[in-house]
């Protein structure tokens, strides 16, 4: 530890979080936590503040999955913790490197009622790794740990609480010094056998997903897909990883790929329901599963061959096994791009429909091309965001960010505090269904008194569709799947100091959209659609 000073828990926990290179904390205030506040003040960390922890969270676990560095939040004790659940939980299915830390009664306390008094650890450990910090003197060696263990694959979140008197104490603090980070050794078998296979494939796919992005594999996938001329499609935030413009890039034709290909490379994703629990391919198709870590290989696929290794390490060392020239796969990527014009011809009209009230393809349609080669776009809704997932392109990686498999909804504005801070200098667009900006609109606010110029756009229907639709279809009938119809979310915007409008006519959409990105304000466009429309699904729940 350098050279230390008299300071609080408190410090300690900021000086480690300084020597982290952490420079935003969101938090929502709370008294058990004033130690770590006052560290942040003194040690030059950003306090970000919100008006519900679960956002402060979400906007910590939105830090780590966009700039693939540590992600932290402070909440205060008790509700403060159980406020923070959701989040930590996606925060898990999403392989997101963030700390949480939290306010706890005080130890000379405990048992006999304090405040807010309540044994985290064990309400958290289902979902990440917890514990209590009972000494000033371990708590920047324990900050640290566990920040180590957040941004080590497999990944997660890292759960910290202190007693309130741990905080408060005084003792010598100082900053500590970081572990040496450690090569992981690659498994060279594993890597020829996944050449030969792809070597020997005459139709292969591979799928790349959100850990390809996470653990920094974006230029190996590029180089290993252009020199086998491997299709790649990609999910999460694999989106972008390579180009939605390069050639080797497709999305709409997943299914025919799936269906058709003699090998699929799956990495960094699961073979979970978003891609038929690795059942939906032809019979015979060999199955190869890549990760960042053995735990997150799949059990239940019988797989040719996988590799539980950091992608970039993989991917690369993939890229130089694979022999010399690949077979002709010419056939085989134009009867792919085929499937792909095909499928964009038949929502062509979709795109640009007149239809009154709007039918959310038309949304997509305008905003698209308003939309820079590196902009932000979060989704926060159920069927209005697959529209978006389907339909709006992603040229660069680090460009999408959406629930991921928890689909914990409410995620839209602390996604987009963290994408805002973190690129100040890049366009950040929400799409919001109408139910969704229910959890979370008052942080509305939140974006308007941090002065984030985030663009808002609602998909304002008047229902739960991704529940009405399937339940009519079910029983005939549906229940508790309506809300009041256009209701003025713009107002809600403008009521905080932001700016807001709603929209009818499907012609002024474009305008609406240019002038909420140019506006450099918190902009909410309020867009009536069109609630007989449903996103036409085929994922499967179980």
């Amino acid at each position: 530890m350098s050279m230390s000073e008299q300071g609080s828990g408190g410090l300690a926990v900021t000086h480690a979080l300084k020597a982290l290179g952490v420079s935003h904390l969101f938090t929502l205030t709370g008294g058990h936590i004033f130690p770590i506040f006052d560290g942040c003040v003194q040690d030059g960390i950003r306090l970000i503040d919100t008006r519900h922890e679960q956002t402060a969270v979400f906007a910590a676990e939105g830090w780590a999955r966009l700039t693939r560095t540590l992600g932290v939040a402070a909440v205060t004790a008790g509700p403060g913790v159980t406020n923070a659940m959701s989040p930590m939980a996606q925060g898990s299915f999403n392989s997101a490197s963030m700390l949480v830390l939290a306010g706890r009664a005080p130890s000379f306390r405990w048992g006999q009622g304090s405040l807010q008094e309540l044994d985290h650890p064990p309400f958290v450990a289902p979902i990440a790794q917890a514990s209590t910090v009972m000494a000033i003197e371990d708590v920047s060696h324990e900050v640290v740990a566990a920040a180590r263990r957040a941004l080590d694959p497999p990944r997660g979140p890292q759960f910290l609480d202190f007693p309130l008197d741990v905080l408060f104490n005084m003792a010598e603090v100082g900053f500590p010094e970081l572990p040496v980070e450690t090569a992981t050794p690659i498994d060279e078998v594993a890597v020829d056998t996944i050449a030969g296979l792809l070597n020997a494939a005459e139709r292969p796919i591979f799928i790349a997903g959100s850990n390809v992005w996470l653990d920094g594999a974006e230029v190996a996938l590029r180089e290993l897909a252009e020199a086998t001329q491997l299709p790649v499609f990609m999910n999460g935030q694999g989106r972008g990883c390579l180009p939605a413009d390069h050639p080797l890039s497709f999305s709409r034709a997943r299914s025919a790929g799936m269906k058709d290909a003699d090998l699929v490379i799956v990495a960094g994703t699961p073979l979970d329901f978003r891609l038929g629990f690795g059942q939906g391919f032809a019979s015979g198709t060999k199955i190869v599963h890549l990760d960042s870590h053995p735990s997150l290989i799949a059990q239940h696929v019988g797989l040719a061959a996988s590799l539980g290794a950091p992608l970039k390490n993989s991917l690369g060392s993939l890229a130089q096994a694979v022999s010399g020239a690949p077979g002709d796969r010419k056939a085989w990527i134009e009867l792919l791009e085929d499937v792909e014009t095909a499928k964009l011809d038949g929502v062509r009209a979709e795109l640009v429909s007149d239809a009154d009230p709007i039918h959310p393809m038309r949304i997509y349609g305008d905003l698209v091309p308003l939309l820079d080669r590196n902009a932000i776009v979060i989704g926060d809704g159920g069927d209005f965001v697959s529209y978006a997932g389907r339909e709006v392109p992603s040229f660069e990686p680090g460009c999408w960010l959406d629930p991921g498999p928890f689909g914990c909804l409410g995620v839209g504005p602390g996604y987009a505090m963290a994408a805002r801070l973190a690129h100040p200098e890049r366009q950040v667009v929400v799409m919001f269904g109408d139910g969704a900006l229910g959890f979370s609109g008052m942080e509305l606010e939140t974006l308007v008194r941090l002065k984030l110029p985030v663009v808002c756009i609602v998909g304002n229907n008047g229902i739960w569709g991704l529940e009405k639709h399937p339940m009519r279809g079910l029983y005939g009938y549906d229940v508790v799947a309506d809300l009041r119809p256009e209701i003025r979310y713009d107002k809600m915007m403008e009521a905080f100091g932001g700016r807001g409008e709603m929209i009818r006519d499907p012609g002024d959409l474009a305008s609406a959209f240019k002038r909420a990105l140019d506006s450099g304000e918190p902009y909410l466009v309020n867009v009536i659609t069109d609630a007989g429309v449903a996103y036409p699904r085929s994922a499967n729940l179980a």
